[in-house]
């Protein structure tokens, strides 16, 4: 695995990382479901701009594909996104946090449950090595930081299985580009959070934000959306496109460790075993790295027909890459 493909996805899920606590902080003015609303009605906006520019208009079209798309993009896009933010309220930043970091184990087992695609042993073994690390990191050694979690824990497991379905929903759009599949996927993905917040709001579920909440929060919406929601995510699937899904999606096991150095940023001191478990899970993305490069060079070595492309699963909700 080239050192330059792997700044790739490392980029975004540092930013994916410091993007926890920044939206737990703006949880503090705004409910989760008119939060992650405006978020998204901003980066579709984006999105579908530089799709007419790059694309045209009839980009916008569905070609024949419009149930798939709702559906993908409800199930992931809107669910993802709305169901991470309420898990919020009920647990801390880095708990929550830790749920991202089963993504590589998710999107392996939906490949294989809906490609049969059996994971590579190995990788699917360092992904655990590297579960592991991350679970010492947040629990402190103990378990009962997630017996804690409760209703926030379902929320993020749902979470974490729709964005794994909705993902890999990307690799059966092989004729279309990236920015288009997840601009209409992200299209229908926020005006089923507009419904949602609107059904909320009229039903006195939460209360329409006021002007001064959203100049409040103005600085954690604009991270949320340029750089976790943009930069990240274009260097995310450049990462994925040169590394493959099962190979990028190591990475995501940062997203918790990279949450926690923001938590100690403001303050608060690790435990031993907290270190421990931040050094094995780097250790276990180290010997994926080694790994993948020890498997492509025997791949050089062998003839062009038994070549193996792996197909790219993990496609972001908001993600924008050229092509």
């Amino acid at each position: 695995m080239r050192s330059r493909a792997a700044a790739f996805p490392l980029l975004a899920v540092l930013s994916w990382g410091v993007m926890f606590p920044v939206l737990a902080s703006a949880l503090a003015r705004v409910d989760p479901l008119n939060l992650t609303t405006t978020r998204y009605v901003l980066a579709t906006a984006v999105l579908i701009a530089l799709l007419l520019l790059r694309e045209g208009l009839p980009s916008l079209r569905p070609g024949g594909r419009a149930v798939e798309i709702v559906v993908l993009g409800v199930v992931g896009f809107a669910g993802f996104n709305l169901l991470t933010n309420l898990a919020l309220e009920h647990a801390t930043p880095q708990q929550t946090a830790l749920f991202v970091a089963t993504t590589p184990l998710v999107t392996q087992l939906v490949r294989w449950a809906r490609d049969g695609v059996r994971p590579r042993p190995a990788l699917l073994a360092l992904s655990l090595v590297a579960l592991v690390g991350v679970g010492l990191v947040i629990t402190r050694g103990s378990l009962a930081g997630l017996d804690r979690f409760g209703v926030g824990g379902l929320m993020m497991i749902a979470a974490v299985l729709g964005w794994a379905i909705y993902t890999h929903g990307g690799s059966r759009f092989v004729g279309w580009s990236p920015l288009r599949y997840t601009t209409l996927t992200a299209t229908a993905g926020t005006l089923a959070m507009l419904a949602a917040s609107a059904g909320a709001d009229l039903a006195g579920v939460q209360h329409l934000p006021a002007a001064a909440d959203l100049v409040a929060v103005a600085p954690q919406l604009a991270y949320a959306v340029i750089v976790a929601a943009v930069i990240a995510v274009l260097a995310w699937n450049t990462g994925v496109r040169r590394l493959g899904s099962a190979n990028a999606a190591l990475f995501m096991n940062l997203v918790p460790v990279t949450t926690f150095a923001v938590q100690i940023a403001r303050g608060y001191r690790p435990t031993a075993i907290e270190l421990v478990g931040a050094a094995v899970t780097i250790a276990a993305l180290v010997a994926a790295n080694l790994v993948t490069r020890a498997r492509m060079v025997s791949r050089r070595s062998e003839p062009e027909t038994t070549a193996v492309a792996d197909p790219v699963a993990v496609v972001d909700p908001v993600a924008v890459v050229a092509r």
